[in-house]
């Protein structure tokens, strides 16, 4: 199987501990929310879906991290989950954790990987 990069955003527009950028993946034939962060100078990409209520974590559009901007935060039920690995550390989905979604950095630009057939 042959893998692709599909652009997501600009490293640029990536921020440590701060806003994030959207964007879509193909999960099971749906089209379903995602989102990337930077922590600790890396890119983090996961679905945008806790894994408590199912619902979106940002809290305003692109806004995943909490105050502190170690943690990223569930805006539905408060869940923390730690941005290197998408754990929950704190809330009523601890024990389990985001779903990541492969993504690589070069050249200046943030890409998502794709399995294609």
């Amino acid at each position: 199987m042959a893998v692709s990069q599909r652009l997501i955003c600009a490293s640029a527009e990536l921020t440590e501990g701060a806003r994030g950028a959207r964007f879509e993946i193909q999960l099971q034939g749906c089209a379903t929310p995602a989102f990337v962060v930077r922590y600790q100078g890396a890119a983090r990409a996961y679905v945008n879906r806790c894994p408590h209520a199912g619902t979106e974590l940002d809290w305003n559009p692109a806004e995943f991290f909490d105050d502190s901007g170690l943690y990223l935060i569930c805006a539905t039920h408060g869940a923390l989950f730690i941005p290197e690995s998408g754990q929950c550390a704190a809330g009523p989905c601890r024990g389990q954790a985001l779903q990541r979604v492969a993504v690589v950095e070069h050249e200046g630009n943030i890409y998502m990987l794709e399995e294609e057939d």
